[in-house]
C-alpha cells in the first residue's frame, strides 16, 4: 500500500496553529478552581449528616485537631448520640445569602493573611426525650497546610450543642413514674404507693467492732452476716456512702440507737394494707429477674425495674406501671445541670377502684384464715365482687419489704400451700350444685316440686345395669319433695332429677348458668366444666346431678349461680372495677331459670336455713331471713373408700339480699362436713350486718 501524502496549503497551517494560541480555542487545561469557605462548610456539615465523623475530623483547623485526636473526637459524638439515642438527623447550612462584590467585607476576600468566613447552620434531630432543634452559628478559617492554605472549621464543643463548653457532658436522667394504685370501693388501700424506713450502713463509720454490727443487723432483719458482707462489698461502695441493708418497721428503728454506722433514709415501696387478707387478690411487686427482662426489653423495661410478679399487681401490670420519663441535660464538670436539652415527663400508672369492702375482706378472712379454703362474697343485684379471699396466706409487704429465704422457704415448704390460690381453682361445688339441677328440672317440667317422691333407705341404684355402684344419702327421709330435699340435701332426689333430664338436655340447659365460660373480670379463673369431655354415663349424670362426678366451679361462679335466685332468673354481670360506662350490661346471664323457679327456690332455700332439722341451720340468724346451702364434695378414688370432704355454704339474706356469699373449707371430714362452715358464715353474715 502507497502511503499517500496530502498536500496542506500554507495560509491554513497558519491558522489553525494561530487559533491553538488564542482564545476559546486555546488547548491548555484551566486549573482546578481553589475551594471556597462555601466548599468546606459544605463538606463538613454533610459529613456530619452522615455521621461520617472522620470526615468531620478531617475538616477541623490545625489549632482544633490539637485539642482532641480523631478517635476522641469520634468518641465524644458517638457516645453522646447513643445516650440520646439520636435519630432522624437534620444538619443544615442556613447563612443569609453572600453579600455583593460592593460590600463585601474584608474578612471575605483575598488577602496574605488568616482569612475568616462565619456562617449558621440549623441541627435537628430526635431523642430518647423528644425532638431536639437549635441554630448556632460556626466558623471557617483559611489556614495554612502545608505550603497552601486551606478552609477548615474552627469547632469547639458548642458545635455539638451550643450551651456546650469543653469538659461538660451530656446526662440522660429517668424519671420514675409513680404506680398506678389498687383501692377499694370506698378509697382504701390495698396495693398503695409508700415509704418505710431502710436500714443501712456507712462502711467508714462501723466503728471498734464492725461484726458485732453486722450480726446484730443480721438478726434483727432475718438475714446472715454474709448478706451484709456481700452488699458493703459492691464495686460502687465506698467507706463514706450508705449502703442499703434491708427495710425495717418503724417501730423497731430504737433498736439501732447509738449503733455505730447504721443510719435511716425513708424508701418509696409497694404497700399493701390489707396484708396477708388480700394477698391472692393483690398480689405483690418484685425486681424484674433475667428471664422477665429478656422478654420483656422491647416494652422498656430495664434492669432494677419493679413488675408485677402476682394476683392483680401482675395481670394489671401493662395499666399499673406507667411510663417512665427522661431527660436530656448538659451538665459543667463538677455534675452541675446547665441546660435541658429535652425533657419527655413521667405519665403515672392507672390506677383502679376495685368494687370489693377492704372491711368485709378482712372480715371473713378472720373466719377461714385457719383453714385451707377460699371464698367469694357478692352485691347479687349488681354483680359487683365485694370479696374474693384464698387461705391460708402469706404477707405480700415481705415481698415488697425483701423476702428473706428463711421466710420463702417457711411458705414454700408448709404443707398448706399458702402461695396456691384457691378463689382462682375449680372445685366440686357438691350440694350448692343442687339448686342448678332443681332450676333445669322446674323449668323443663321434669321436676314437680310439690311431688313427693318415694325414697326409702340411705342408698339407691337405678337398676342393675349400675352393677355395685349407688348414690348414697345422709337423712333416710321419704317421701321427699323439693323442698324437704333441699333442707336434707338429698343426693337421691336430685340424682334422679338429672337422670329425668337426660345427658344432652341437663348439659345444654346447664350453659344457661355460663358453665364452660370464663368469668369476665380482669382477673382470671378458672372455667368451671360439667365434665371433662362429656357426660359418658347415667352414672356420671346422676353424680353431675348433685354436683359430684366432674362438675368443677370456682367460689365467685357459684355465687353467680345464686344470684339467678335475687334476680328473678338472670345472673348479675361480675364485676371487679368501678366504671361510670354506662352502657356495660347489667346481667351477664339472662333467664338462667324463670321467675317463678327463682321464687320456689329461694322460698325453699329460706326453709333449708330456718329448719331446725335443715343441715343449713348454723347459719341461722333470727330476725333476718337467710336463705342458702350447704355442700359437701366428696373426694375419694373409688365408691367405699375414705377420702377427703370439702365443705360449701353459700347463701344471702332474702329480705335484704345485700351481701351473698360462696365459703368452701377443704378437708371438713371428721369436723362436722359443711356444718363446719355454717357459724363462719352466720358470723360474716352478723358482722356484715352491723355496718
Amino acid at each position: 500500500m502507497k502511503l499517500r501524502k496530502w498536500a496542506i496549503p500554507a495560509l491554513l497551517l497558519l491558522t489553525v496553529l494561530s487559533g491553538c494560541k488564542s482564545g476559546g480555542n486555546d488547548l491548555t487545561p484551566e486549573p482546578t478552581p481553589e475551594p471556597t469557605a462555601e466548599d468546606a462548610i459544605g463538606a463538613y456539615l454533610k459529613d456530619w449528616q452522615r455521621l461520617d465523623y472522620a470526615g468531620m475530623y478531617a475538616m477541623l483547623t490545625p489549632d482544633a485537631r490539637a485539642k482532641l485526636t480523631a478517635e476522641q473526637f469520634a468518641e465524644r459524638y458517638g457516645k453522646i448520640y447513643e445516650g440520646i439515642k439520636a435519630d432522624k438527623l437534620a444538619v443544615e447550612d442556613v447563612s443569609p445569602p453572600p453579600a455583593s462584590p460592593s460590600s463585601a467585607s474584608p474578612a471575605s476576600t483575598a488577602s496574605a493573611g488568616p482569612v475568616v468566613q462565619k456562617f449558621q447552620f440549623s441541627v435537628s434531630m430526635d431523642t430518647i426525650a423528644g425532638p431536639v432543634k437549635f441554630k448556632h452559628e460556626g466558623t471557617a478559617r483559611k489556614t495554612p497546610d502545608g505550603e497552601e492554605q486551606k478552609w477548615r472549621i474552627d469547632w469547639d464543643s458548642s458545635m455539638i450543642f451550643p450551651e456546650m463548653k469543653d469538659g461538660d457532658k451530656v446526662r440522660v436522667q429517668t424519671l420514675a413514674s409513680e404506680r398506678g394504685e389498687i383501692v377499694d370501693r370506698t378509697g382504701e388501700g390495698l396495693a398503695v404507693n409508700g415509704t418505710a424506713p431502710q436500714l443501712g450502713i456507712v462502711p467508714g463509720k462501723l466503728g471498734e467492732d464492725p461484726a458485732a454490727v453486722k450480726a446484730k443487723v443480721a438478726a434483727k432483719l432475718g438475714i446472715t452476716a454474709a448478706d451484709i458482707d456481700r452488699k458493703l462489698g459492691a464495686s460502687w461502695v465506698k467507706p463514706e456512702l450508705f449502703v442499703p441493708i434491708g427495710i425495717v418497721d418503724e417501730a423497731d428503728m430504737d433498736a439501732f440507737d447509738n449503733v455505730p454506722g447504721v443510719l435511716f433514709q425513708q424508701k418509696k415501696l409497694r404497700v399493701y394494707p390489707l396484708g396477708e387478707a388480700a394477698a391472692h387478690l393483690t398480689g405483690y411487686v418484685g425486681e424484674i429477674n433475667a428471664e422477665q427482662l429478656e422478654r420483656l426489653k422491647d416494652k422498656g423495661y430495664k434492669a432494677g425495674d419493679v413488675i408485677g410478679k402476682a394476683g392483680l399487681e401482675q395481670v394489671l401490670e401493662d395499666q399499673l406501671r406507667g411510663t417512665d420519663g427522661v431527660v436530656v441535660a448538659i451538665e459543667d464538670a463538677s455534675g452541675q445541670r446547665k441546660s435541658v436539652l429535652a425533657e419527655k415527663a413521667a405519665v403515672p400508672g392507672t390506677s383502679f377502684q376495685l368494687t370489693v369492702d377492704a372491711g368485709l375482706q378482712k372480715t371473713i378472712y378472720e373466719e377461714i384464715k385457719a383453714d385451707a379454703s377460699s371464698a367469694a362474697a357478692i352485691e347479687p343485684r349488681t354483680g359487683e365482687v365485694l370479696a374474693l379471699l384464698s387461705s391460708p396466706s402469706y404477707d405480700p409487704n415481705a415481698f415488697a419489704r425483701g423476702l428473706s429465704a428463711k421466710q420463702y422457704a417457711a411458705w414454700n415448704d408448709d404443707p398448706r400451700h399458702p402461695f396456691l390460690n384457691r378463689f382462682s381453682k375449680g372445685y366440686a361445688p357438691g350440694s350448692s350444685f343442687k339448686i342448678v339441677t332443681a332450676a333445669l328440672g322446674l323449668d323443663a317440667g321434669t321436676l314437680d316440686p310439690d311431688k313427693a317422691v318415694e325414697i326409702s333407705g340411705l342408698k339407691w341404684t337405678k337398676d342393675g345395669s349400675w352393677g355395685s355402684y349407688y348414690v348414697k344419702r345422709v337423712h333416710a327421709v321419704n317421701p321427699v319433695d323439693l323442698s324437704k330435699a333441699l333442707t336434707y340435701s338429698d343426693n337421691i332426689y336430685f340424682a334422679q332429677a338429672a337422670l329425668a333430664l337426660g345427658k344432652d338436655k341437663f348439659a345444654e340447659d346447664a350453659a344457661k348458668f355460663g358453665i364452660g365460660e370464663a368469668i369476665p373480670i380482669v382477673y382470671p379463673l378458672a372455667k368451671s366444666q360439667l365434665s371433662n369431655k362429656g357426660l359418658k354415663s347415667e352414672i356420671q349424670l346422676a353424680d353431675s346431678g348433685y354436683g359430684q362426678g366432674e362438675v368443677t366451679m370456682t367460689s365467685l361462679h357459684v355465687a353467680l349461680a345464686f344470684s339467678a335466685i335475687v334476680n328473678g332468673g338472670n345472673i348479675a354481670y361480675p364485676r371487679l372495677t368501678l366504671a361510670d360506662d354506662p352502657d356495660s350490661p347489667q346481667v351477664w346471664k339472662a333467664a338462667a331459670m324463670t321467675p317463678e323457679s327463682a321464687d320456689i327456690l329461694k322460698k325453699d332455700l329460706v326453709q333449708a336455713v330456718a329448719s331446725p332439722e335443715g343441715v343449713g341451720h348454723g347459719a341461722y340468724i333470727q330476725g333476718s331471713s337467710i336463705a342458702g346451702k350447704t355442700g359437701t364434695a366428696e373426694l375419694k378414688a373409688s365408691k367405699g373408700t375414705q377420702g377427703e370432704e370439702n365443705g360449701w355454704f353459700v347463701g344471702f339474706d332474702a329480705n335484704d339480699p345485700k351481701l351473698l356469699l360462696a365459703v368452701m373449707v377443704e378437708d371438713v371430714s371428721g369436723r362436722g362436713g359443711s356444718t363446719y362452715v355454717t357459724p363462719k358464715v352466720k358470723r360474716i353474715f352478723q358482722q356484715a350486718m352491723k355496718g
